[in-house]
Formats: structure tokens, C-alpha cells, sequence
């Protein structure tokens, strides 16, 4: 049996996020007139981009306060990194589709479902790491297995329906509710 290095794990995880994260910013639109009110004109790109940097930033820092405790780590351990790093990818092309069409009921659909696969994955990752070691629980400022965290889902969840449904921009709009007064300030 091969033992796996949570190092190494825990160093790729880094790797991948910082070059999603890198990928957010080089996605954002040029104006078409490098002016203030070209700038200004783009104002969705950047909400979605910081939307977007923040939720995943906010993960990592979670993260690393909940591997630390963390001594040896297992086969499923690495799986659901490798899956939550999947769907972390695809936060790039998805907060470009919200960005570049803000009202849009589908990019803002597709933004949600990232989100919560992501979020999915936490809650399975969190679960894997508690069975490790009690501490990476106790010591994670956000815990989504929680009633924040089961808070936190159900208002994304919302968020989807009435992007389906009625208000479009829903989906971003509770993804920033939800990190502002929920998972930031707990993870301060």
C-alpha cells in the first residue's frame, strides 16, 4: 500500500486553485474605449470576478485551517480534492458567462450549479476529513455540515430557483449574501 503525502495533496490543491484564480482575472473583458465610463460600462465583469475570487479564496482558506489538524490522509481523501478541484475549474469559464451576460437565466444557472457541485464537494470533503481527525472540524471557522452551513446551501439553492424562475442575477446575488454574512465572517 502506497501512503499518500498530505503535503503533496495539500500542495497541489494550492497549485490548481491559484491558477483557477489566475485564469479569473485574464478572463475579464477589455473596454472597448479605455475610458472611465468603459470601465464603468464593465462594472458586471468585475462584480462577478470578485464574487468569484473571494468565494474561492474563502475555500482555500477553509481548507487549510481544516488539513492542518490533519496527520495522514487516505484514498478518499485525494478523490474528493481531485473532484472538488474539477468543478473549481470551471469557475472560470462560468463567471465568464455571467459576466458577459449578467441578466442571463442560463449563465446564471450554470454559475449556481458550479457553485453548489462545489459546494457538494466541500460538504463530502469536510465529512472524509472529520472521519481523520475531530480537530479539522472544530478548527474550520466555516463548517458547512453545520446550521450556517446548511443555511448557506439553501440560500444558494434559492438563489437557483429564482434564477430559474423570475430574477435572473439571483444566483450571484445569494452567492455574495451568503459569503458576506455568513461564511467570511466566520472564517475570520
Amino acid at each position: 500500500m502506497v501512503t499518500l503525502s498530505k503535503e503533496r495533496l495539500v500542495a497541489f490543491t494550492d497549485a490548481v486553485l491559484a491558477i483557477i484564480m489566475t485564469i479569473l482575472v485574464l478572463e475579464l473583458e477589455r473596454p472597448e474605449e479605455l475610458t472611465w465610463q468603459g470601465l464603468w460600462d464593465l462594472r458586471m465583469n468585475f462584480f462577478a470576478y470578485t464574487i468569484s475570487f473571494f468565494w474561492l479564496g474563502t475555500m482555500w482558506v477553509n481548507l487549510h485551517r481544516s488539513w492542518d489538524s490533519v496527520e495522514k490522509i487516505n484514498n478518499n481523501l485525494v478523490w474528493n480534492s481531485l473532484i472538488l478541484l474539477f468543478f473549481s475549474s470551471f469557475f472560470p469559464y462560468a463567471t465568464n458567462l455571467v459576466a458577459s451576460d449578467f441578466n442571463n437565466s442560463v449563465a446564471q444557472v450554470f454559475y449556481g450549479m458550479i457553485i453548489l457541485a462545489v459546494t457538494g464537494s466541500n460538504v463530502w470533503m469536510y465529512r472524509e476529513l472529520s472521519k481523520l481527525s475531530e480537530e479539522a472540524l472544530a478548527s474550520n471557522g466555516f463548517n458547512i455540515l453545520d446550521r450556517a452551513g446548511k443555511i448557506d446551501v439553501i440560500i444558494k439553492i434559492i438563489g437557483l430557483l429564482l434564477s430559474l424562475t423570475v430574477f435572473p442575477p439571483a444566483v450571484m446575488w445569494s452567492v455574495l449574501i451568503t459569503a458576506v454574512i455568513i461564511v467570511i465572517p466566520r472564517s475570520i
